[in-house]
């Protein structure tokens, strides 16, 4: 039985998720849970708070054999490429709709790791795009905030329709 996602709009969606001062194993065991949800979806990605957890956790899986999931705390982002990558992104928080968001192609993410160390990791392509959407997240963001406000208002409208 995994976690229900919450529905937009939520009002843990909105606010900045707390940071995590130590991976513990009950850390550990929701992450787990956060990647049972990711591929239930299915999904390249998920953040604690769509799971209704305000915590600042994230997994991204954009393998093609998947299995490869990184479990991140606090992530951050250190360094963005300049050259840009349009993508498709949707959310499972307002399913049913999805726009295409302009992120850099790669990107220096700082986080903590499943062995709770400071791991500093590039990442390129669809893993870039899924880390920078997870972080929005955690930030009480959606991949739609980052659209015109005519986009954003059509799909916000779209979505309600069902």
């Amino acid at each position: 039985m995994t976690r229900p996602v919450l529905p937009w709009p939520h009002p843990i969606l909105r606010r900045p998720a707390e940071p995590v001062p130590v991976v513990t194993d009950e850390i550990r065991v929701l992450w787990n849970e956060m990647i049972e949800v990711m591929e239930a979806m299915p999904g390249v990605g998920l953040a604690a708070p769509q799971i209704g957890v305000s915590l600042a956790l994230a997994v991204v899986d954009a393998s093609e054999a998947r299995g490869q999931a990184v479990r991140m705390a606090n992530p951050e982002v250190l360094h963005a490429s300049v050259q840009l990558r349009d993508h498709e992104e949707a959310s499972p928080n307002l399913p049913g709709v999805s726009a295409v968001v302009s992120r850099p192609r790669a990107v220096t993410v700082r986080f903590l790791n499943d062995r709770g160390e400071v791991e500093d990791r590039d990442f390129v392509g669809l893993w870039a795009t899924s880390v920078q959407h997870q972080i929005d997240h955690l930030a009480g963001r959606m991949y739609f905030d980052r659209l015109s406000r005519v986009k954003r208002d059509m799909l916000i409208r779209k979505a309600r329709k069902g």
